[in-house]
């Protein structure tokens, strides 16, 4: 009886892997034509001479901002992953491993998303343009543009919620350590991913926001600010209530903005992110500890011209790992 029940089970584990990496393959086609009929429905059509009269000329010269890298991911999708996974649907244990081999081609995701404010504020400035309608049309598509550029995006978190279920329905079987490997490799680059799209929602910045770099990391502080000279000089602000801020640690910058109410409605409702303040990393130091308190670390800048008192609310959020980069960058 006892051996019958493991039978079951094991078929009935067999078959829900099956479905699961049916799912990941079917899936994996359809966003490599979605893809390319965006790549040849709209960025093609650029060129199109009967369509000239209705493309701004300074939009033909801007492609590669609309579009960022999508043809480079297009490329490797269509070239080299697709055939990866199907090579893996006999082998289910192996995709794990396929994920990881082509951990470092995943990196270009960051880039697209790192051209994302640029491509959204082309968008934003173009989208009732009548080549974009015309291309619509002719591709048939219910979603405009702006959709589909969303696409690379919403194909990373699928990617972790399939390998979740993998997982799930691969316990103690060869190849799990290595899908726990693609899965963590994934969430991470979604967090990095993240905290590249949360830049799209801040607003008067003059500057080219992508010179800074990659987002390291982004989040909440309570923030208490003293400048040694100038207008604003003030020693004792510690005792003044903390302002909120809302830090993006950059790889050349830190940006201090405030967070203003959220726009949209339902599940669309977005931040947004005021400029306030520009730290160059290369005159930012750091003071752990502050007055022995462990969530409590000075930023300062430029000699001590300007401190910064920032306060974590946890050494376990966000926020404790921005300290952390600080810390040992």
């Amino acid at each position: 009886h006892s051996s019958s029940c493991i039978f079951f089970s094991h078929h009935v584990t067999c078959t829900a892997l099956d479905h699961v990496m049916r799912e990941l393959i079917e899936t994996e086609r359809i966003y490599v034509d979605e893809l390319l009929s965006v790549l040849l429905g709209y960025r093609a059509e650029m060129d199109n001479p009967v369509l000239s009269g209705l493309l701004p000329p300074i939009l033909r010269s801007k492609r590669d901002l609309l579009f960022g890298n999508m043809p480079e991911i297009y490329n490797f999708h269509s070239r080299v992953f697709l055939q990866d996974l199907e090579g893996c649907l006999e082998a289910p244990e192996t995709v794990g491993a396929c994920f990881l081999e082509r951990k470092e081609n995943f990196q270009m995701y960051e880039w697209y998303c790192q051209n994302k404010p640029r491509s959204e504020a082309l968008w934003r400035q173009f989208s009732d343009c009548a080549f974009f309608h015309e291309c619509q049309t002719k591709l048939e598509h219910k979603l405009g543009l702006d959709s589909y550029l969303l696409k690379p995006v919403q194909r990373l978190t699928k990617y972790q919620l399939l390998l979740k279920e993998l997982l799930k329905y691969s316990p103690d079987c060869e190849g799990t350590s290595e899908l726990q490997g693609a899965l963590t490799a994934m969430l991470d680059l979604l967090k990095s991913v993240n905290d590249s799209m949360h830049q799209i929602s801040i607003t008067g910045y003059e500057g080219d926001i992508c010179a800074l770099g990659r987002v390291l990391m982004q989040g909440s502080f309570s923030v208490w600010i003293s400048h040694k000279r100038g207008p604003t000089r003030m020693k004792e602000l510690a005792r003044f209530k903390p302002m909120q801020r809302h830090f993006f640690l950059y790889e050349k910058a830190l940006l201090l903005c405030k967070r203003r109410e959220e726009h949209g409605e339902g599940n669309n409702k977005t931040p947004s992110y005021s400029f306030k303040h520009c730290l160059k990393m290369t005159a930012v130091g750091i003071t752990e500890n502050v007055k022995g308190d462990v969530k409590k670390f000075e930023v300062w800048y430029s000699g001590r011209e300007e401190v910064y008192v920032v306060q974590v609310r946890c050494l376990r959020t966000v926020g404790g790992d921005i300290w952390l980069i600080f810390r040992f960058e």
